[in-house]
């Protein structure tokens, strides 16, 4: 393949190119690492390369964290990019990192990485997280702590929602109604939306009360959660890979903490049954790995396994994936006239999500990175 200096190739995607669950072409073009839906004319002097295949955006993770290593300490910056490229070759090109210990926004400036869009540091009630992790403060200093990391990411912020209270013996909010609202407020003064880890059934009211954006892992919903979120428009980043280390987790309590343990294996046992029942009442799931800290990176497929599991057909996976994470934060796909950011699969993935694992071609912004 011949280019100009400097120019990105040409190339003619024979597809179909798939720019929506009910929306596809037969074919499009990338000039100047763009996409273009009608032939243009290509410049002087350079080859067009023929790709043949079926065309997806590229898949997004969710819930993400770049620069974060096993065991919780921060990673120098280098192993936050190695990071970054081992979900690029699963064909993840858009990552929202869910909190990071270190400033990766260098990151962003790489035009060989997957699209980085940051909420900051995770915001923890003090002694109730993991530690080292998060930045922790106290009722009276969480809309200053919400204000100061809406600064620091790129329209997001984190809150910890619930955590084990060791008092209590079990899981428990972190936080009460008017300190979610507060956050939630605070948030949206700054122009940031706000998500929440949260794994107990009892958070869910709260941040749905306060009016937060997004809900991470949301292993507590409910019939009425469910119902309530759905009503609201309220999306469920899923990370059901993570759900599955629950066991692991109530192993290492079980001693101490017996109440934490049998909530954690309750909360595990029912994922597939709560995540088929948010999909089938109308919340839009987006799939997020967890990765970074105990879970690696490079697990996109296996969060797509379990969305299997729990029962979603391919074309919702691919949605959950592709599809509607862009859609939600704002990210271009397809369309014509977007940074050409897309997969190149032999097989249908809304027939069969594992074609996804089958990667013909990685291109980011017009370019074969993998």
């Amino acid at each position: 393949m011949s280019t100009t200096e400097g120019m990105s190739p040409v190339l003619h995607l024979r597809g179909p190119v798939l720019l929506a669950p009910d929306r596809e072409l037969a074919e499009a073009w990338v000039v100047d690492g763009r996409i273009h839906h009608e032939r243009p004319e290509p410049p002087t002097g350079v080859e067009v390369h023929v790709l043949d295949g079926y065309v997806v955006p590229g898949l997004a993770d969710l819930h993400c964290h770049l620069g974060i290593t096993d065991g919780g300490g921060g990673a120098t910056l280098e192993t936050a990019r190695q990071q970054a490229l081992t979900n690029r070759d699963t064909g993840v090109l858009l990552i929202r990192d869910a909190g990071s210990i270190i400033d990766n926004s260098p990151l962003q400036s790489q035009k060989d990485l997957p699209r980085l869009i940051r909420c900051g540091r995770h915001l923890a009630r003090t002694r109730r997280y993991l530690p080292g992790y998060a930045d922790e403060v106290e009722p009276e200093d969480l809309p200053a702590a919400v204000t100061r990391q809406a600064q620091r990411g790129d329209g997001w912020v984190k809150l910890v929602g619930d955590w084990i209270d060791r008092g209590l013996g079990d899981l428990s909010p972190c936080w009460d109604a008017e300190d979610f609202h507060a956050a939630a407020r605070a948030a949206h003064r700054a122009g940031a939306r706000i998500t929440t880890h949260t794994f107990d059934e009892n958070t869910l009211p709260l941040a749905l009360e306060a009016g937060f954006d997004c809900l991470e892992h949301a292993t507590g919903l409910t019939h009425e959660t469910i119902a309530r979120t759905a009503a609201a428009g309220i999306p469920v980043v899923t990370t059901l890979v993570n759900v599955g280390e629950f066991e692991t987790y109530a192993d290492q309590g079980e001693r101490k903490f017996p109440d934490y343990a049998a909530h954690m294996r309750r909360l595990r046992a029912g994922r597939y049954d709560r995540t088929r029942d948010a999909h089938d009442a109308g919340i839009q799931l987006l799939a997020g790995t967890d990765a970074g800290g105990v879970l690696g990176h490079g697990i996109i497929h296996d969060e797509l396994d379990e969305l299997a599991r729990a029962g979603l057909d391919a074309t919702a996976i691919l949605d959950a994936a592709a599809w509607a994470p862009r859609r939600f934060l704002g990210a271009p796909g397809l369309e014509d006239g977007a940074p050409a950011d897309l997969l190149i699969v032999s097989r249908d993935p809304r027939q069969d999500h594992t074609a996804l694992r089958e990667l013909d071609h990685v291109v980011l912004g017009g370019r074969a990175v993998a």
